[in-house]
């Protein structure tokens, strides 16, 4: 009955480390999508696994007898420093996370453009059948907001594109045998708005 119990408990623990090792593999978007698909209690029972509370029996052998407590006291102090709680770090201002990489960000965050879209065209199409006012004034400036969001990635996104191709350009000329030529902060702005209209 033991040797059972044993055994069935390695088979759950090697299909909970496959699982794991399964899952350490995934991407995070993917990850997102099976955590939208099972359930968010059924996706953490898979990583961290059940967690059981051990049951503890708190009968006395005999009913007259007094209940046993320990001898040793408690330190005050020793309650002051256990109860104490530990303080949030924030990854953007903490410098144990490390320096913050755009490119890295933007690469592994970069289906959330896609869910974003899909937030947009449902706020539009409940914008359309709202007829509270406040509900509409708060869809507006959300859509405004977003509409204002994804105009600034375009732009940043653009002149990342252009300096990409500054840089070409200066590395094109310097195997040519040519002096490159780096454009000034004024011509640069120029450049930006002469995009920007066009």
């Amino acid at each position: 009955m033991i040797n059972m119990d044993d055994d069935k408990g390695e088979e759950m623990f090697s299909e909970r480390t496959a699982i794991r090792e399964e899952l350490s593999r995934m991407s995070f978007e993917e990850l997102q999508k099976l955590k939208e698909q099972l359930g968010s209690k059924v996706y953490n029972e898979a990583m961290f696994g059940t967690s059981q509370m051990k049951k503890t029996d708190f009968k006395r052998e005999n009913k007259n007898r007094p209940r046993e407590m320990s001898s040793k006291q408690v330190c005050i102090e020793n309650l002051a420093v256990s109860s104490r709680k530990t303080a949030p770090r924030d990854p953007r201002f903490d410098s144990l996370c490390g320096s913050f990489n755009e490119k890295a960000f933007r690469h592994s965050y970069s289906f959330l453009s896609h869910i974003r879209a899909e937030e947009k065209q449902q706020l539009k199409e409940e914008l359309k059948t709202q007829t509270d006012s406040r509900r509409k004034d708060k869809l507006k400036y959300l859509l405004q907001r977003m509409e204002n969001q994804g105009r600034e990635e375009r732009q940043q996104k653009k002149k990342l594109q252009r300096g990409r191709e500054q840089r070409k350009a200066q590395i094109e000329m310097l195997q040519q045998g040519k002096k490159p030529r780096y454009p000034t902060k004024c011509k640069c702005r120029i450049i930006t708005i002469h995009h920007s209209i066009l």
